[in-house]
């Protein structure tokens, strides 16, 4: 049975709080960073139809109003031999001992992201470990210091990722990219670690400026960020974006197959790529067996994905819940 409470209330005051409207040039621009982020503005200018000064004079406009946060590099850290593990508690309702559990886990170097949530989880946290031995470590610790707080847990981990451009800004399909899925370690050098740590939060920096920071020449650099690209470790580079300034939510819908072969599976991912308002579709080894993660207006249109999902799925879909994605912090370095 679906476990959710939502103040539907507190969503309209939030969306009439924050809201900035952007128009289609804007909302071009954010798809195209998206796409690929280290795109020039010379580029840009000639896909979005505005001149370069204007393209650039926009970017700095939706940085400075908060609705572009960074430049990031997604990383397949499947690929430098990590698991991905998730940790999904509910919590005590004890705010002082909370805020203690986010400081820590927000500081941990082996947790890439966590997420404050409301409905059938509290807070979920996403741990990176090259071992089942050390997530262990790593769940213990979390479990020990915080066992007066923790009411219920579960553990997963991630399979395999589909990874969505952000479709909700214009409503155009593009390609598909996947992450995670067969664990290798692929060999890295102390150069190719620096220009990983400095791409991760600032994707967009020039290449002459990354040479410097990394003590390099710009042709090394470059041949180095081919070697990550080509070897899949570097799958993209995109923009996070505070999608509460465009008055929007952040859902993940938990699901529970009855079963699902590979046909079936096939049929629900190009169901699901042709959703604008998908962004992570995440296969698991859980309690449940995906993670399908949405950005939408309202709660109206999330119940309305999730009815059309349920009747098009139905011999497939068994349950599901909803989790509301309150805030999250992404840190998509390496961190050894």
């Amino acid at each position: 049975m679906e476990r959710f409470i939502y103040n539907k209330q507190h969503m309209v005051n939030m969306e009439e709080n924050n809201r900035i409207k952007i128009d289609k040039i804007d909302r071009k621009i954010l798809f195209e960073l998206d796409k690929n982020c280290r795109i020039t503005d010379t580029q840009l200018s000639k896909k979005v139809g505005r001149s370069r000064e204007a393209v650039k004079y926009r970017i700095n406009q939706l940085k400075e109003k908060g609705i572009i946060e960074k430049f990031i590099t997604s990383i397949n850290h499947a690929k430098l031999g990590v698991t991905y593990y998730k940790i999904f508690l509910q919590l005590e309702n004890i705010p002082n001992e909370k805020e203690k559990l986010f400081r820590y886990v927000g500081s941990h170097k082996k947790i890439p992201w966590h997420g404050i949530c409301n409905g059938g989880w509290d807070y979920i946290i996403g741990v990176s470990a090259k071992s089942s031995i050390e997530f262990d470590e790593i769940k213990n610790e979390i479990f020990s210091k915080f066992k007066h707080l923790i009411i219920k847990k579960e553990i997963g981990v991630m399979i395999e990722t589909k990874q969505y451009l952000k479709k909700y800004l214009t409503g155009e399909i593009h390609e598909v990219k996947s992450f995670a899925g067969e664990i290798t370690n692929t060999p890295l050098d102390k150069i190719d670690q620096k220009i990983l740590d400095i791409l991760a939060n600032n994707a967009r920096i020039p290449i002459a400026s990354l040479s410097g920071k990394v003590k390099s020449s710009v042709k090394k650099v470059m041949n180095r960020i081919k070697y990550l690209e080509e070897k899949g470790i570097i799958i993209g580079y995109r923009i996070s974006i505070d999608i509460n300034k465009l008055g929007l939510d952040f859902f993940k819908i938990i699901l529970y197959y009855r079963s699902i072969n590979k046909e079936e599976e096939k049929r629900l991912l190009e169901y699901i790529k042709n959703l604008p308002q998908s962004i992570y579709y995440v296969k698991m080894i859980a309690p449940w067996d995906a993670e399908l993660e949405l950005i939408v207006k309202n709660y109206q249109e999330l119940n309305i994905i999730i009815d059309n999902l349920r009747k098009e799925f139905h011999e497939i879909i068994r349950n599901h819940e909803v989790v509301v994605i309150n805030k999250e912090n992404w840190l998509p370095a390496i961190k050894k």
